[in-house]
């Protein structure tokens, strides 16, 4: 089992959800979080004051997907994700080694 986080721009989100559902990923955890990579941010104005934006908001995306289902799970978040422009985001991908459904006691692959 894996676990996939996306980090991605937000007004993408729906796109990405909606490419994940096509594929049949059943669950996510969505957190709206700030950060910056190469782009360092920017300058903005305000009332006639200039301010640098150092953290930018983005969307991070978790879901936890059987093996086989990381390679399609990934294409599917890349080409919904992608602008072509700084800043669309980073994918990150580490093993699980249990999941347990509290409600259940359900485990592993059976849990997800």
């Amino acid at each position: 089992m894996k676990k996939i986080e996306a980090i991605i721009k937000p007004f993408k989100l729906e796109d990405v959800k909606d490419a994940l559902a096509e594929i049949g990923i059943e669950g996510m955890t969505v957190s709206e979080v700030k950060g910056y990579g190469r782009q360092k941010g920017h300058s903005e104005l305000y009332r006639g004051a200039e301010y640098v934006v150092d953290f930018l908001p983005k969307i991070k995306m978790e879901m936890v997907v059987a093996e086989d289902m990381v390679d399609q799970v990934i294409e599917a978040v890349v080409e919904a994700a992608r602008t072509g422009k700084i800043g669309d985001g980073k994918i990150f991908v580490s093993e699980i080694e249990k999941i347990i459904r509290i409600r259940t006691g359900e485990t592993d692959i059976e849990a997800i």
